[in-house]
């Protein structure tokens, strides 16, 4: 949603972006060229002149002008497909076109562009509903956490019925809000009329206002209201006939309702029997069904069992969920299955064999995986909270709190609590000064919106501190009041001198610098003025006025309709589970966030943070524990890298069971629901085509001399190092390391030293003796067999003795002394220190394949600039599979070994810490590592995925 509001506003953009894409003589739009514009645009109807402001459409118009969006990458799968989608199918489609038209109020030519091509690109590996016989297409569509897949999804749904589908199935969340949120969207983008349970008015809205034209009018069986669901009534009385017009449902993926629509499709649409099995099934309505957040509650968790020859027992019984969505699907004879998620963890790691008799085939996206490409003013994890891998800081918006607890079970939210939980900071009914300033940081924000132009948008604030009801309404009470009483000293300006000095402080101290940057760095999404305090403090008092409190607890009531408040709604929206996934929170911009779970699919869905936020990025603030930082980098670059991995098997034509296979051993992966199938975990890992790194050490004293100790001896065991100080020649430039390097070392040495180096049980990843047993077993199959040893220091670090011979100087590197358990640092290598052992030619080689992967998506990490260095998936990919000429050599591994300084990185009496990282080169070998783990350690570790 752009930020210049008001519908003059909405038809002055809309014309002047028109203008200036049908201007040929512009080679650079600019705000002088955008004025001269409005000027054209406003001759052609004066009266779109009143309220404009006119300095906030110029901001939208250069903001959309200076987006891109990146290039969608696919794996997929076409035996048995047909092509069919040309431009003679896609002639007058007047879903597509309204739908296109709506969204051009909203965004960007090129925004529009790109979701044109991406839907056009989704269709077409769905079969030609009009083709007759038996189909099914399954596939997947991985987007970014709160990036626009509804939107997409809309696209895909308008264009799937102009093509000829007729039935569509949106399956929507497990609660009562999301449903009617997608209803409600559904209604704007695809509709055209709002849904009612009486069906007596029809009131268009969205599409409708486009083109009404009843003869297109989709038919609805549910609707957005909170008992809209498909319920008993509507398979009672509902009945349809092959008719133009195509039926929407926007159902819960809940076991009753699922229970009640297959029970209608088998009653009242079935017009055919399955001769061999005489299951009912319907032949002449071909069936779409989308999965929103498809890696939720849609897997099964099961465990179907399969013969030697792979066959599955198809007298297993899947999970309620996984069965009754596969049985619709089952009950189809052409029938296409698209899941959307941002975390498609779940989904890959479905058995691609699975099937049943009842049920058909399993939900693993066999025919395609999509991966969408960026939008460059996407905020997603790798920007929020930098990605070290790329060598990018994460922006000044998070803020660590540790005030919410005294211990595991005191204080006002502490990490273990129980439904009679009352929320008390030092004894007393109030909330901690971590949540007044999350508080203060939102009334800020609105005040700076309103300041800004901005204050007919939304604007919410999210606050999740527990799945407890019960304490969620406690906690509902306290800000209520707090928020009450900030009101009355504001408006009244009564008692208010030592709320406006605290608001000042936390302006000048926090905003002001933040601002600045962000500014700097992302100029089209922040403001491009710096505010003045006495501005802002003038429209405080206006801005708390408007704000409202509200718990969320799964009803549709609270699916806080933005559409229906004209004026912006400006929320503080308190909540648990019901809040976390799916649901949007338009306007976002301070979040108060404690929830513990470590499961990356979990955690990242609950990231409602990401997303866009045009012209307010600088005012956005997260609010949460040290661990849970720690936490989102550490899988943010993990998702990444993942990422990367996609793009390479892409541009080689694998298909979506190649990278199931791969993100299945992926070593820090196993952090999803999919595990909590069995009480013991047996994790099967391997570390092909990784990059492992220590991050994270011990404090006590004893353990990390013993590391020392085991470093010094494997160095000593290695002889005079083959280079001191090594040069490589990178893109003509000479680069010098300051260090030790030998080559040619036998695994079992290597084994031997990760044997006595103890790994921190906080480092979740990087298991040394796992990683030992990794590199035996890869060395017994004939890879790994010859290593490259290097000790990296710093220039100018201070020396560091190891054993007679050898002085490494130590880095400096920034540690998070707060935890009390562990030593903590945010990257440990350098991102060159990777390709230490390429050559030139080889760095070329994975200089091009990085390249590559960025000219198809450069908004991933908003790097405008052609990368100038390879990065470690490329690095990997060439040193184990070689490109062209170049051959790959998956028999080298390299560890690297690091001294850090416990002075220069304050840490106080700590002897130097030695930490190592390992890139081991890409493989199609075998073996893999068989990790168990107990349920206990399971919950200490990842803690529950609910």
């Amino acid at each position: 949603m752009f930020a210049a509001s008001g519908a003059n506003a909405t038809n002055v953009i809309k014309f002047v972006q028109t203008l200036l894409i049908d201007d040929d003589t512009i080679s650079a739009v600019t705000p002088a060229i955008i004025s001269e514009k409005i000027d054209m645009v406003l001759m052609l109807n004066s009266k779109w002149a009143i309220d404009l402001d006119r300095e906030a459409v110029i901001d939208e118009l250069i903001r959309r002008f200076s987006l891109w969006v990146g290039q969608d990458t696919t794996l997929q799968d076409n035996v048995g497909h047909v092509n069919w989608l040309d431009a003679a199918r896609k002639k007058d489609w007047r879903y597509w076109q309204r739908y296109r038209e709506l969204m051009e109020q909203k965004l960007s030519d090129k925004a529009i562009d790109g979701l044109d091509r991406a839907t056009d690109h989704i269709l077409g590996l769905l079969e030609d509903p009009a083709r007759e016989g038996i189909w099914d297409r399954r596939g997947l569509v991985v987007g970014h956490v709160q990036s626009g897949k509804t939107g997409n999804y809309t696209g895909l749904i308008c264009k799937a019925a102009d093509a000829g589908y007729k039935i569509i199935i949106v399956l929507a969340g497990l609660h009562n809000n999301l449903r009617s949120q997608t209803q409600m969207r559904l209604d704007e983008g695809f509709l055209g009329y709002e849904t009612s349970p009486s069906h007596d008015e029809v009131r268009p809205i969205g599409v409708g206002l486009i083109d009404s034209d009843p003869a297109i009018r989709p038919n609805f069986a549910t609707n957005r209201s909170n008992s809209g669901d498909f319920n008993a009534a509507a398979a009672k009385n509902l009945g349809i006939s092959p008719e133009q017009r195509p039926w929407l449902f926007v159902v819960k993926k809940n076991k009753s309702v699922l229970e009640r629509l297959n029970r209608w499709i088998r009653n009242r649409v079935a017009d055919s029997e399955d001769p061999e099995t005489g299951r009912r099934i319907v032949s002449n309505l071909p069936l779409l069904l989308i999965d929103d957040e498809a890696d939720h509650a849609s897997v099964d968790t099961g465990a179907q069992s399969y013969d030697p020859d792979g066959k599955p027992d198809e007298e297993y019984e899947p999970k309620a969920i996984n069965r009754l969505v596969r049985r619709i699907l089952h009950s189809f004879s052409r029938s296409a299955y698209v899941g959307y998620t941002a975390t498609p963890f779940a989904n890959i790691f479905i058995h691609e064999q699975g099937s049943t008799r009842d049920e058909g085939p399993d939900l693993f996206p066999a025919s395609f995986i999509i991966n969408l490409g960026a939008p460059s003013n996407y905020i997603g994890p790798a920007k929020v909270f930098g990605n070290a891998h790329a060598d990018s800081d994460g922006l000044p918006l998070v803020h660590a709190v540790d005030d919410y607890y005294e211990d595991d079970t005191h204080g006002w939210m502490p990490p273990r609590h129980k439904a009679g939980h009352q929320p008390k900071f030092n004894d007393e009914d109030r909330l901690p000064p971590s949540l007044v300033r999350a508080i203060q940081s939102f009334f800020i924000a609105c005040a700076v919106r309103r300041l800004r132009g901005q204050g007919g948008e939304h604007a919410s604030m999210l606050i999740h501190v527990t799945r407890l009801n019960a304490i969620q309404q406690a906690v509902t009470r306290q800000v209520e009041e707090y928020v009450r009483q900030s009101r009355q000293r504001l408006t009244r300006n009564v008692d208010s001198a030592d709320l406006l000095r605290e608001l000042e402080e936390l302006w000048i101290a926090d905003f002001e610098p933040s601002s600045e940057r962000i500014r700097n760095q992302y100029p089209n999404e922040a403001g491009n003025l710096a505010e003045k305090w006495a501005d802002v403090r003038a429209h405080l008092a206006d801005a708390v006025t408007d704000i409202e409190v509200r718990m969320i607890n799964g009803t549709a009531k609270d699916a806080l309709d933005y559409s229906d408040n004209g004026t912006g709604l400006k929320v503080i929206a308190i909540g648990g589970d019901k809040l976390a996934r799916g649901l949007t929170l338009e306007g976002l911009s301070t979040s108060y966030f404690l929830r513990a779970s470590r499961m990356y699919d979990t955690l990242m869905q609950m990231g409602r943070w990401f997303g866009y936020r045009p012209g307010y990025l600088d005012l956005c603030r997260l609010y949460t524990t040290h661990d849970l930082i720690e936490w989102f980098q550490h899988i943010s670059e993990a998702a990444e890298e993942l990422r990367e991995e996609f793009d390479l098997m892409a541009a080689s034509g694998g298909t979506p069971r190649d990278y199931g296979l791969k993100v299945q051993s992926h070593s820090t992966l196993m952090v999803t629901s999919q595990m909590k199938m069995r009480s013991a975990r047996s994790l099967m890992l391997s570390f092909s085509g990784q990059l492992l790194e220590t991050v994270v050490f011990h404090r006590d004293k004893e353990l990390l001399e013993a590391n020392l100790s085991a470093g010094e001896s494997f160095l000593s065991s290695l002889g005079d190092p083959a280079e001191v100080n090594p040069q490589r020649t990178r893109g003509g430039r000479t680069q010098e390391w300051t260090g030790y390097l030998w080559r040619d070392v036998e695994p079992s040495a290597v084994v031997g030293f990760l044997q006595s180096y103890s790994t921190h049980r906080g480092a979740h990843r990087v298991v040394s003796p796992v990683i030992a047993e990794f590199v035996d077993k890869m060395a017994a199959a004939g890879e790994l067999t010859n290593w490259t040893i290097a000790v990296v220091g710093a220039a100018g670090g201070s020396p560091h003795a190891v054993g007679k011979k050898l002085t490494p100087s130590m880095l400096k590197r920034t540690v998070n002394v707060d935890l009390e358990d562990r030593y903590s640092i945010g990257r440990l290598l350098s991102p060159r220190d990777e390709a230490l052992d390429l050559s030139e030619p080889e760095w070329d080689a994975a200089l091009a394949l990085t390249r590559e992967a960025w000219a198809k998506d450069p908004a991933r990490l908003q790097q405008n600039a052609e990368p100038e260095a390879p990065n470690g998936p490329a690095i990997r990919q060439i040193a184990g599979f070689g490109r062209g000429e170049i051959v790959g050599h998956p028999q080298r591994g390299l560890l690297m070994l690091y001294y850090i300084d416990p002075e220069k990185s304050k840490v106080p009496d700590s002897p130097a810490i030695l930490a190592f990282g390992i890139s081991f080169p890409g493989s199609n070998a075998g073996p893999k590592i068989e990790y168990k783990v107990d349920n206990v350690y399971w919950q200490q570790v990842y803690g529950d995925a609910d």
